[in-house]
């Protein structure tokens, strides 16, 4: 199963890994993640839910650091 990005396709443009704000569930973090390494966004929610509750305190903190240090995305 491949997955169709939803976004740009141009190379040139210089990716960067942020939140993505217009697919979050959350914060965008997660939706973030899955745009910069062209993943699904569900697999990527799925494992961090699976994260959480397997090391809870580590994946905890991990998501609230990335929320308030990740820029909101410029491009909707």
């Amino acid at each position: 199963m491949r997955y169709d990005r939803e976004y740009s396709t141009i190379k040139s443009v210089r990716q960067t890994l942020c939140k993505d704000v217009q697919h979050k569930k959350l914060t965008g973090v997660c939706a973030g993640i899955a745009k910069y390494y062209d993943l699904p966004r569900l697999a990527v929610r799925i494992a961090a839910i699976t994260a959480l509750i397997m090391i809870p305190v580590v994946t905890g903190v991990a998501y609230v650091v990335a929320s308030m240090l990740l820029p909101n995305s410029k491009y909707y």
